[in-house]
């Protein structure tokens, strides 16, 4: 009880954790005077060169920076921070955050663990104190006060008192009121053919007038609401695959509560997967399907299969796994959050309420990039004064669910902790999931600016099973790069198709191989799929099955995906 009221406090992140890391880094760096002499020695360097550059400017403006930003920080990139004064805080803090990276790694004797942490923390540190994020310091927001006569600062002052009025409420963010599940999202006409405690099960009226004879079963990740893979109907991934002609079934998840504190990892796996391959296969008889699982969905699909291969149950045609992790051996930023410190803290917090909030997995999502999700919209919704679009991902990234207590630490301990599936000692029903056990080919996709399921994580998927491995590694991130549909510009994606005996690169060898390709991979997986496919199409199946006990129960998007 008193950790999970420090928990209050701490937003969720151990006290001890973030000693234990702060005592490593420091006891080593007192203990080492090399690398000392060596933090010192490159102190002066980069004050040599932030001097040569000051000087530079001073007499000619248009010097080039001595130093530039690492890709993807977009801090400094208006023309504005081009220009002396204000090019010399940018140069100054890049030749800072340079040092302290620096400072925080190659500590000797140091764990990397801990390197991580101090390293994360450090840089959380910086970009608070950035000159963009300071009305004093950065151009555009100079700017924008004179040409505003300061009225920006008043706008802005409306709009954090809004968000912070709707957050003490309950409410949404501004703007996603017009995103409501059913009308703008999740709009893919269906039917809700079967629910249980745990899952709402919906089926997806055809559009065409002939099918592929098996259908396509998708399993999200309970961390979020399904929608995401059916979001506006431009973008919707479900609306594009009925529209070429597949049967579709997606699982839509419960949004539990304390009541359900004690849901397992077994239940996700018998409650969740199983019974909707069982009541696919009530509706379709006979039929195979073609199993689709999203972020953690992929992961308990993979579970899934390999229990099932285990069990010699031949159900499934293929196994499509979208940045989705099966080895956590490397899980990226995402494990900065997770050591045996800080799961007994989560767990004492999820003990007292029952479950893990979605403000706390909101929290750990958005430090990973606090540049793009926390202080670029401090500066343009609070200090420009300027209100960042409401868009259809950002709406349903809003609309949050939590994590029951049991299922949360079991997934937390045995996979990232314990990497029990990897190592092939993850149980279900007291046989273990071995994933060489699986035959069914496998269509694996990474992207390549994913923080939750780094590519080359999702890359040794590979290295575990033992049958034919389709890899892509599509643009975007841990959810736009997923949400690509055909036409988005600026989009590519590489693809390898690897079978047994093929020599396996490295990833990062596999990636320079592979020459990228224009446009969307979605067209790419629906190849795939129908070359793994019956030869005739067919006609369409009924909604439902009233005859065998699964009648259409409601419309889509079902009742599930409302709950709050």
């Amino acid at each position: 009880m008193s950790e999970a009221a420090i928990g209050q406090l701490t937003g969720g992140l151990s006290p001890a954790a973030a000693m234990l890391a702060i005592s490593d880094w420091a006891l080593h760096l007192a203990a080492a005077p090399g690398k000392r002499m060596e933090l010192g020695y490159k102190a002066a360097r980069k004050s040599a060169r932030l001097m040569t550059h000051l000087l530079a400017s001073a007499a000619d403006v248009a010097a080039a920076p001595a130093i530039l930003p690492l890709p993807g920080d977009n801090r400094f990139r208006h023309e504005s921070w081009q220009r002396p004064p204000f090019s010399w805080l940018a140069q100054g803090f890049l030749f800072q955050q340079q040092w302290w990276h620096n400072a925080t790694h190659e500590v000797p004797g140091m764990t990397e663990h801990h390197t991580d942490i101090i390293s994360f923390a450090a840089r959380q540190i910086l970009d608070m104190f950035s000159p963009s994020n300071n009305p004093f310091t950065n151009p555009e927001i100079i700017a924008r006060t004179v040409a505003t006569n300061g009225m920006n600062f008043v706008q802005g002052w409306r709009n954090w008192l809004d968000d912070v009025t709707r957050q003490a409420t309950g409410r949404p963010p501004a703007g996603a009121e017009n995103f409501r599940p059913g009308i703008e999202v999740a709009a893919t006409p269906g039917k809700v053919v079967y629910r249980n405690h745990l899952i709402e099960l919906i089926q997806y009226e055809p559009a065409t007038g002939k099918v592929h004879p098996e259908p396509v079963l998708i399993v999200p990740a309970w961390i979020m609401k399904y929608y995401i893979l059916d979001l506006s109907p431009e973008n919707s991934l479900i609306r594009w695959l009925v529209a070429q002609g597949h049967t579709v079934f997606a699982i839509s998840w419960r949004n539990p509560d304390a009541e359900d504190r004690d849901l397992s990892m077994q239940d996700y796996h018998r409650l969740g997967v199983m019974a909707a391959l069982d009541a696919v296969s009530t509706i379709l008889p006979g039929r195979r399907i073609h199993a689709t699982g999203y972020c953690l969905g992929g992961t308990l699909l993979a579970i899934a299969a390999a229990s099932m291969a285990q069990a010699r149950d031949a159900r499934l045609a293929t196994l499509t796994l979208l940045a989705a992790q099966v080895d956590f051996s490397e899980p990226g930023e995402l494990g900065l959050f997770i050591d045996s410190s800080q799961l007994h803290f989560l767990q004492s917090m999820m003990w007292n309420r029952g479950y893990l909030s979605a403000g706390q997995m909101g929290g750990a999502f958005q430090m990973l990039r606090s540049n793009d999700l926390i202080w670029s919209r401090v500066v343009r919704d609070y200090l420009m004064g300027e209100r960042t679009p409401m868009i259809d991902m950002m709406a349903w990234n809003a609309d949050s669910t939590r994590m029951p207590y049991r299922m949360h630490a079991e997934y937390l301990q045995r996979l990232y902790l314990d990497n029990e599936l990897a190592s092939g000692r993850f149980l279900v029903e007291g046989r273990p999931a071995i994933l060489q056990n699986i035959r069914a080919p496998i269509f694996a996709v990474g992207t390549e600016r994913d923080h939750v399921a780094p590519w080359p994580s999702v890359y040794k998927i590979h290295h575990v099973t033992d049958t034919e491995v389709t890899f892509v590694l599509t643009s975007g991130g841990h959810n736009a790069g997923i949400v690509s549909e055909p036409g988005h510009p600026h989009r590519h994606y590489r693809i390898h198709s690897c079978r047994l005996g093929d020599c396996l690169p490295m990833a990062c060898d596999w990636h320079q191989a592979q020459e990228p390709r224009q446009g969307s991979w979605w067209p790419a997986w629906h190849d795939w799929l129908i070359s793994h496919d019956g030869d005739e199409l067919v006609d369409p199946p009924t909604m439902g099955a009233p005859d065998r006990g699964l009648p259409p129960l409601c419309d889509a998007p079902g009742t599930y995906v409302l709950q709050h």
